[in-house]
């Protein structure tokens, strides 16, 4: 059985001007053959469920939750370490109702099951303790890959922001977790900023009966990937800057300030990227150099995929890479060219801004800010085709000309259409005519 396979491509700017400092650089990252790593590593997983009393209004919530539970623990293969966690104002575990996690089998399967279909809500939201718990279940189990699911209706009330802060930062490298709100009486931010952190995905169901379906997608994509904790691994020569390292696809996520030095290597800092399927992912890598004469070529970077260090190795290990070089010129037809996949990524991040603060200026009353930056993400959105977008912000204003952006605000947008373009808005669309 072959391992789990990694190639790396690099799109940039290969010319720049005289004095020319920046190169920018989208970095196209593809995971092959992850399944057989997945058969030989095994998956933890658990399940924080949303308990407090606003569960219970209306009923169907609670409800809703507990069938996507079993969903989602149908949807799991024997042999998978699991829990199930009811989150109130502090955590408890349900199944099992001491602090483990245990082999799911048939005659485990049936006892989750039965835990799960007595849970009932009341209390209140203090998502940092539904973490911690799920940190303390999932951490004696480093050789797995962990993944939580986690489903808020409210909130974040009773604790405080740097109490649930504190939570989310000792998640982070134990597991990954795909975080979900129901109905819209959460805040985007507090969701997307714990998906964000633990390298999952944040979504709205604005429908509690959608539940079931989002959990089954869940868990297929966590039970898709086979390789977990690798980095990207970012060179610059020395006197270089590495400026900025976001990933534009499928969804911008900055990266920068997240980055560790290869203890062995201080001219080399390691990204953390999660686990992974096969699939491909794109970085978008900025760079700032000392200026050379025209003509003088340089390696302006080296990127690509790594395992992280471990307590067995000094420095990460290198599973693909590609070069990075640039050349100065005095031809400005050569140093003007600029990359269209650079020019896409680029716009699909300015995107993904514009939105959040069209929506921001929105809530203010600040009518021209918002007519303005939400007509520049329909512009922005038309031109780079990226449709699901263009949908969702047709739902928030009335599109006169996408091409130009001439929009006006709709008067009458239901929460849940303004929060789904919010949370959705940092998904991207690739390159027109990529595979």
């Amino acid at each position: 059985m072959t391992g789990p396979r990694f190639t790396v491509e690099a799109f940039h700017e290969a010319h720049l001007p005289e004095g020319g400092r920046e190169v920018d650089a989208i970095v196209a990252v593809t995971a092959a053959d992850t399944a057989g790593a997945a058969a030989t590593t095994g998956s933890a997983v658990v399940v924080m469920i949303d308990c407090s009393g606003s569960m219970g209004d209306p009923a169907t919530k609670i409800a809703s939750a507990r069938r996507a539970t079993l969903a989602a623990l149908d949807a799991l293969p024997d042999g998978v370490l699991v829990a199930v966690v009811a989150g109130r104002h502090r955590a408890q575990p349900v199944f099992p109702t001491a602090e483990r996690l245990v082999v799911l089998d048939r005659t485990t399967r049936a006892q989750a099951r039965a835990a799960v279909a007595d849970l009932t809500p009341s209390g209140g939201t203090a998502i940092g303790t539904w973490l911690t718990l799920a940190q303390r279940l999932l951490a004696p189990h480093p050789r797995r890959l962990r993944h939580a699911i986690l489903l808020t209706d409210g909130r974040d009330e009773h604790e405080t922001p740097e109490d649930l802060a504190a939570a989310v930062a000792a998640c982070e490298g134990v597991f990954t977790c795909d975080a979900r709100g129901v109905g819209t009486d959460w805040v985007v931010e507090e969701v997307r900023g714990i998906a964000s952190a633990l390298l999952g995905t944040a979504d709205i169901v604005a429908a509690p009966e959608d539940l079931a379906a989002d959990f089954e997608g869940i868990v297929a994509g966590a039970m898709g990937r086979g390789v977990g904790d690798v980095a990207l691994r970012v060179w610059a020569p020395r006197g270089a800057t590495v400026v900025s390292v976001k990933q534009v696809s499928p969804t911008v996520e900055d990266l920068t300030d997240r980055r560790t030095p290869d203890p062995a290597k201080p001219l080399v800092g390691l990204y953390p990227l999660g686990s992974w399927g096969d699939e491909t992912r794109e970085y978008h890598v900025r760079i700032a150099l000392e200026p050379l004469t025209v003509g003088e070529e340089i390696l302006a970077a080296r990127v690509g995929v790594a395992a992280p260090p471990t307590a067995d190795t000094a420095t990460a290990e290198i599973l693909a890479e590609t070069r990075v070089p640039v050349t100065w010129t005095g031809d400005p037809a050569l140093s003007t060219r600029l990359n269209p996949r650079v020019a896409h990524y680029t716009g699909q991040a300015e995107l993904a801004d514009a939105i959040r603060e069209g929506l921001d200026a929105r809530r203010s009353g600040d009518v021209r800010v918002a007519t303005a930056r939400l007509g520049r993400a329909v512009a922005l959105a038309a031109a780079s085709g990226n449709d699901e977008t263009s949908a969702l912000l047709a739902k928030v204003v009335e599109v006169e000309d996408p091409a130009t952006g001439r929009v006006r605000l709709r008067r009458e947008v239901t929460a849940a259409d303004e929060m789904t373009l919010d949370v959705r808005s940092t998904r991207t669309a690739r390159v027109r005519g990529d595979g």
